[in-house]
């Protein structure tokens, strides 16, 4: 179901409970992601929420730009021990040493294919088709074209993307759109 936002608009249950919430839904939440470091930024980020709450991961988001060379693969790629200990060290991100080491291990992934192939990838499970869900319940955690999505980054070196965190990928850039069917952002 749908809960009417500060503005009297319908959106989604769960975007309205902090303001972080409604202007990421509003402007970046189902939007069409199509750039290979766009798209590492926001599996990053999906990983690094992986047991934590989204609202935690948003309002760290400038830190972890920061932090992260703004998700640059290069950069990243070339990151040492040095790089791994001030991170460890850095409040301002979420410090889990499986994260951290998932993040620099798949910008050495993604730079292992040719330009725009990671995007041209991950678009290639978007569904033929998706029905707008009408309730929260209506949306997957998984799905089959997740499974395969995280299959396939697996077979490509990348790690901590189970089918879970491909669906919120798949989600939060586009790939599929799960606003709900009376939410004013669909």
């Amino acid at each position: 179901m749908t809960v009417v936002g500060p503005d009297g608009q319908p959106r989604c249950g769960w975007a309205t409970s902090a303001p972080e919430y409604i202007d990421y839904h509003d402007t970046e939440w189902g939007k069409e992601i199509r750039t290979d470091v766009a798209l590492f930024e926001r599996m990053t980020l999906e990983g690094f929420q992986s047991g934590l709450s989204w609202i935690t991961i948003l309002r760290k988001r400038e830190n972890f730009r920061t932090a992260f060379a703004h998700f640059d693969p290069e950069t990243i790629a070339k990151f040492d021990d040095t790089d791994f200990d001030r991170l460890m060290a850095d409040p301002g991100i979420v410090r889990n040493r499986l994260k951290i080491n998932a993040t620099i291990n798949n910008a050495r992934a993604l730079l292992e294919l040719d330009d725009g192939e990671f995007t041209e990838l991950l678009w290639s499970f978007q569904p033929a088709k998706h029905k707008a869900p009408r309730t929260l319940g209506d949306v997957p955690a998984t799905t089959p074209e997740s499974v395969a999505m995280s299959k396939a980054l697996k077979k490509n070196g990348f790690v901590f993307v189970g089918p879970t965190t491909a669906y919120a990928l798949m989600q939060a850039t586009g790939i599929v759109n799960d606003h709900l069917k009376a939410c004013i952002a669909r």
